[in-house]
């Protein structure tokens, strides 16, 4: 990867996200008038450059599956931008929207409610080849067995159902269908969250080589911070619908600029007993706003021990910082003071 003039990697870029807003409205009374809205994402702006994995993390709640359904318009955005391969995708109708889908997939988060229990194996992989008529049924089928096959499940399993297998199954059968029309981005939506400790590192080391032997994209959300260090190229860390920092793994990892970030990171247990024992964690103050009515300024200034007079006036600027080579973005008004 080489560097550019002005820092920022000089890689393709996949999926340029711009400003995206999506906002459920609050509707009451008997006429069902709308009188709030639910800013599940309240603009956000970042890119995913071709072949990597963009890790995405924070609290239950904070917008994730929001975002990653969004950007695939599973969800009509309320505003912004998503450009996928130089395509601007809000401005495409229902049937382009349907033709570019194929090249973009999503992974569920819940294998057992993700796959139709009436259906068989060969069915539930064989759908997205049908919806896009792609080949016959002869090739559809040998299509599924090979993409069984990819994911290390027996070929044989074509007939089965659902309720037949494993959790850990399930997601391998789901992730097959998610390849089935040869995508270049896939959003994995807490692929493994749902599942045994004991599968999980399965499942993310299949991710991981699904992703260098088909030359994948990934959008990978999850709460798991150590999982998301062993998968991700990038991290960005959201909080009450926002992208607080943005970064390289390592950058992220070892020099959090955000308090938000550092608390997370506080949380994750360390092998070593003496390095955790001398370890301070970082407890957080009080719950996370309503995204109804979040606070003014910057939204996580409620909570933060370092928030001043501007933290609770002024919403920071999502700005680049740090002395990496990479690009590290952050929105803090003191976050030189983390430097």
């Amino acid at each position: 990867m080489t560097e550019s003039e002005n820092g920022r990697p000089d890689r393709e870029i996949l999926i340029e996200v711009n400003d995206l807003k999506m906002h459920f409205p609050i509707r009451r009374g008997v006429l069902k008038r709308q009188v709030g809205a639910i800013r599940a994402v309240d603009g956000i702006t970042f890119e995913i450059y071709k072949g990597e994995t963009l890790g995405l993390v924070g609290e239950s709640g904070c917008g994730k599956s929001t975002a990653g359904r969004s950007i695939l318009q599973l969800y009509e955005p309320t505003a912004g931008q998503v450009t996928f391969s130089g395509e601007e995708l809000t401005q495409l109708n229902r049937e382009q929207m349907r033709k570019t889908r194929r090249h973009m997939q999503m992974i569920f988060q819940d294998p057992y409610a993700s796959l139709n229990p009436r259906m068989t194996v060969g069915n539930i992989i064989s759908e997205p080849l049908s919806i896009h008529g792609i080949g016959d049924d002869q090739s559809r089928k040998g299509r599924v067995k090979e993409l069984l096959d990819l994911v290390g499940l027996n070929p044989y399993f074509i007939s089965r159902y659902p309720h037949e297998f494993s959790g850990g199954q399930r997601q391998r059968i789901g992730i097959a269908r998610a390849l089935a029309t040869n995508p270049s981005f896939i959003v994995a939506d807490e692929p493994i969250s749902a599942l045994d400790v004991s599968i999980q590192a399965q499942v993310v080391n299949l991710l991981d080589d699904l992703k260098r032997e088909l030359g994948l994209t990934y959008l990978f959300i999850a709460h798991d911070l150590s999982m998301v260090r062993y998968i991700s190229d990038r991290v960005a860390v959201m909080y009450l619908g926002k992208i607080v920092e943005l970064g390289d793994r390592d950058d992220v990892y070892d020099n959090p600029l955000h308090p938000y970030t550092q608390a997370l990171l506080s949380a994750i247990p360390l092998p070593d007993p003496d390095k955790e024992e001398k370890r301070k964690r970082i407890i957080l103050e009080g719950d996370v706003p309503s995204p109804d009515n979040p606070p003014k300024g910057c939204r996580f200034h409620p909570r933060c021990m370092h928030a001043t007079d501007i933290c609770r006036q002024e919403d920071p600027v999502f700005r680049p910082l740090g002395k990496s080579k990479h690009v590290h973005m952050v929105a803090c008004h003191h976050a030189e003071n983390f430097l």
